[in-house]
């Protein structure tokens, strides 16, 4: 059995992580998978969905995993470490938009995950939380995101007491982008990510590539980085056939 689904519809292909019976707990195997599907998404794909089989999203580490974390040495847990800060990385890497489609509950390295993808969108019902301290653990990679996304107070927060919190929380946070009705979850994602069907991928490609690039730059910087993305969208074959449509208007 394929631990992780490909499915295309359109322009959209959606990911679903396939180990239901161990709520889509992360391991190597699911893991390289994930990044291998990743990877192969061609010209054609617009945006990926990532989402859970069974109930839930994905629930962190599988038992395997921390036994391993348990016994191996610090170069060890170095690398395996290092595993997953790979899978985040290549997420900002992918040109498409990456989208968190999270029900259930989306905990530890499930809820890094999540927060790793460009968009996130969860039913009503979802759960969130980084319950790594609980276990004497660092959600450390993790960290570099949410940190770009919360001030340090709420970021320090929910890193160091390890509760959970809702969709509805998570989106008043920023954290979420759309809390949609469970009964109505499945469409409310397609059509979704369905918008980026209608507008230029080359943009949003740039765009996505720009808006990672400038976090940290000074504010000169991120304006000459901005004029080089401009100048490159401009050169694009969207651009010129927008243009062109514009002016026949």
């Amino acid at each position: 059995m394929s631990v992780i689904l490909v499915n295309d519809q359109d322009s959209i292909r959606t990911l679903t992580l396939n180990r239901p019976d161990k709520r889509n707990a992360l391991n190597d195997e699911l893991v390289a998978a994930l990044k291998s599907a990743l990877r192969g998404a061609d010209d054609s794909v617009r945006a990926i969905v990532i989402r859970g089989a069974g109930k839930d999203f994905c629930s962190g580490a599988d038992l395997s995993s921390i036994q391993k974390i348990a016994t191996a040495s610090f170069d060890e847990n170095v690398e395996d470490a290092r595993v997953l800060a790979e899978l985040f990385e290549l997420i900002r890497e992918v040109k498409v938009p990456v989208i968190a489609a999270v029900h259930g509950r989306a905990l530890a390295g499930g809820c890094g995950l999540a927060t790793a993808c460009d968009l996130v969108v969860a039913t009503e019902t979802a759960r969130f939380g980084y319950p790594e301290v609980k276990i004497g653990f660092v959600p450390a990679m993790v960290t570099a995101i949410l940190r770009r996304n919360l001030g340090e107070k709420k970021s320090f927060e929910l890193l160091t007491q390890g509760f959970e919190y809702s969709a509805g929380e998570a989106h008043a946070l920023g954290l979420v982008n759309q809390v949609f009705a469970e009964e109505a979850f499945e469409a409310e994602v397609q059509k979704y990510a369905a918008i980026y069907s209608r507008v230029s991928r080359a943009a949003v490609g740039l765009t996505k590539r720009l808006l990672y690039s400038i976090d940290g730059q000074p504010f000169a910087d991120a304006l000459a980085s901005g004029a080089q993305i401009n100048a490159k969208a401009r050169m694009t074959d969207d651009c010129k056939q927008g243009i062109a449509r514009f002016l026949e208007k």
